[in-house]
């Protein structure tokens, strides 16, 4: 029932969105909104995985393995969720026009320039920020922000039309 649920709720927050900005630009709000709920669960991940690693291989190569992982992360997710083609969800992870894993392999490749912004970001934090260095995760949340609107973007155009 708690899928259910879910359900309701969002087609509520869509209709409101629809009254208050019209049918396409609440699409578009409702879908950046889940794009950064995904990507909020990809900083979660990445940050896991640059803690966990950091100390074994170093801070920077740990920021790359975070962020294939939640980069990887992301991908599914905005595949059923935030970009999912107007079927059921249950379905919409076998419901696109390419087969799974070469959208995975687009997906990294069309968000190289998210991929630039953020990982450069956080590099230049670790590498000029003593507080940056202790507590990576603020260079992690920094290179997330400064990387979203370009992977936004070019997933909605280019991955999941």
């Amino acid at each position: 029932m708690p899928d259910r649920r879910f359900a309701v709720l969002e087609l509520r927050a869509e209709r409101l969105a629809a009254t208050l900005l019209g049918p396409r630009l609440a699409a578009l709000v409702v879908q950046f909104a889940q794009f950064g709920i995904v990507g909020l669960i990809g900083m979660a991940v990445d940050t896991a995985t640059v803690y966990a690693l950091r100390h074994p291989v170093g801070l920077i190569a740990a920021g790359f393995f975070g962020y294939l992982t939640a980069a990887s992360l992301n991908w599914l997710l905005n595949r059923i969720w935030t970009f999912r083609p107007p079927t059921d969800p249950a379905e919409a992870i076998t419901d696109h026009r390419m087969p799974a894993h070469r959208q995975w392999a687009l997906f990294l490749l069309a968000n190289l320039p998210g991929f630039v912004l953020n990982r450069g970001t956080f590099i230049a934090l670790v590498s000029l920020s003593a507080l940056c260095r202790a507590h990576p995760v603020l260079a992690i949340a920094a290179g997330s922000l400064a990387g979203m609107s370009a992977n936004f973007t070019l997933s909605r155009r280019l991955m999941f039309r």
